[in-house]
């Protein structure tokens, strides 16, 4: 329950929690949104009322249970979502109840030899793991189904650090990020994911400069925030390729599209031509390994980067011979190379302002209640949203 200021009312402090949420069961089987029961936060904790959540490519990944890594159930699944903290666990610094947050899949303790690096977003503990079904402090569950009438509790296994598919959910505090209460929580859901990792790629692991070139290979999303971002930072040329020109969207800053399906040559080919060579730097948004290798190879010989996003399948591996290597350069990137806890404030507080005019409006395609999380499922899957925002 919120208060009128979309504040939490008290009362619930240290007691479960009965709320809907929209319970994975198996690959492909419609989500079904049912009575969770939400345990109070333990140490390290905080429990947080989602107010809005979306849908990634990821998670559809995982309901259709296309990695073995993603196939346990029953399961919450949602990573991207903003909402406001309920309570806290303890020995919790820097969140208390009423706060307005953004959870992250990849957290930060702050502490540790990877987060007192400037060189990595890791983290030691809280890292991304997509084999991560629990929470930290005693490897067990915070949800749990139970049966009316015998009163037996069946677990709820968590996902990627957050399940935000559910009206309250527990995160460790490491991957609950505060934010400005001014900044507008249906858009900073956003940046939970998508838009993070597709504006930090192009801002911080690959530093597009002003008048460079640029080619996004996947015009979902992460692709679209990867435009997004190299277009805040003056790229001269943003070539999108894609197999579904609907796709092609200069509001984003995409300025020439390439259909891969319609093309009598290789990719890189048609690029290179387009762009004297080849450009500065290429962003690989599929997660499809022949793809990467065409995103590789469309980038300038001499000095071209090309930095993968998309969430390759195993056993699958990079399709190069590594002499390729001389004169270009590949690198992989998590949430946009973000520090989500240290960092992100201080991105939304810029948003804000208007110092950063990030277009997160564009990238909301739908917006529909939380009882229609299947329909909205289905239309990411038909190619036909970006990002459908889900109000709890």
């Amino acid at each position: 329950m919120t208060n009128g200021n979309g504040g939490v009312a008290g009362g619930t402090r240290g007691k479960p929690i009965k709320c809907n949420a929209a319970v994975a069961w198996g690959p492909g089987v419609p989500l079904s949104v049912e009575e969770v029961e939400v345990a109070p936060p333990g140490p390290l904790e905080v429990r947080v009322k989602v107010l809005f959540t979306s849908i990634c490519h990821t998670d559809l990944s995982a309901w259709k249970g296309e990695n073995e890594m993603h196939r346990k159930y029953p399961r919450i699944l949602g990573h991207e979502a903003a909402g406001v903290v309920e309570s806290v666990g303890e020995g919790v610094d820097g969140l208390a109840p009423g706060d307005h947050v953004i959870p992250i899949f990849t957290g930060e303790c702050e502490k540790c030899v990877y987060c007192k690096s400037d060189k990595t977003n890791l983290c030691g503990t809280y890292r991304v793991d997509p084999f991560k079904t629990t929470m930290v402090f005693d490897n067990g569950t915070r949800f749990s189904l139970v049966d009316r009438n015998s009163g037996l509790r069946q677990p709820v296994y968590h996902f990627l650090n957050t399940s935000t598919f559910t009206e309250y959910t527990v995160l460790d505090a490491a991957c609950a990020v505060k934010i400005n209460p001014k900044a507008p929580l249906h858009k900073m859901c956003l940046l939970s994911c998508g838009i993070s990792t597709g504006v930090g790629a192009a801002w911080n692991s690959a530093d597009v400069s002003a008048g460079s070139t640029v080619a996004v290979f996947g015009l979902g999303a992460v692709g679209l925030a990867v435009a997004e971002g190299a277009r805040l930072r003056g790229a001269a040329r943003i070539i999108g390729v894609d197999v579904n020109p609907a796709k092609f969207s200069k509001e984003m800053g995409v300025t020439d599209f390439v259909d891969s399906r319609t093309c009598d040559k290789p990719v890189h080919e048609v690029i290179s031509e387009m762009a004297d060579g080849g450009v500065d730097y290429s962003f690989e948004c599929t997660g499809i390994s022949d793809v990467l290798r065409e995103a590789f190879l469309s980038t300038h010989d001499g000095w071209g980067l090309t930095v993968m996003l998309g969430i390759h399948s195993t056993p699958k591996m990079v399709p190069l011979h590594p002499m390729e290597l001389y004169g270009r350069r590949i690198i992989g990137c998590v949430f946009g190379d973000f520090k989500g806890k240290s960092q992100l404030p201080n991105l939304v507080d810029k948003c804000v302002s208007g110092e950063v005019n990030i277009n997160f409006d564009g990238f909301i395609t739908h917006k529909m209640p939380f009882s229609d999380i299947n329909k909205a499922f289905q239309l990411l899957e038909e190619g036909k949203s970006l990002r459908c925002l889900l109000n709890l």
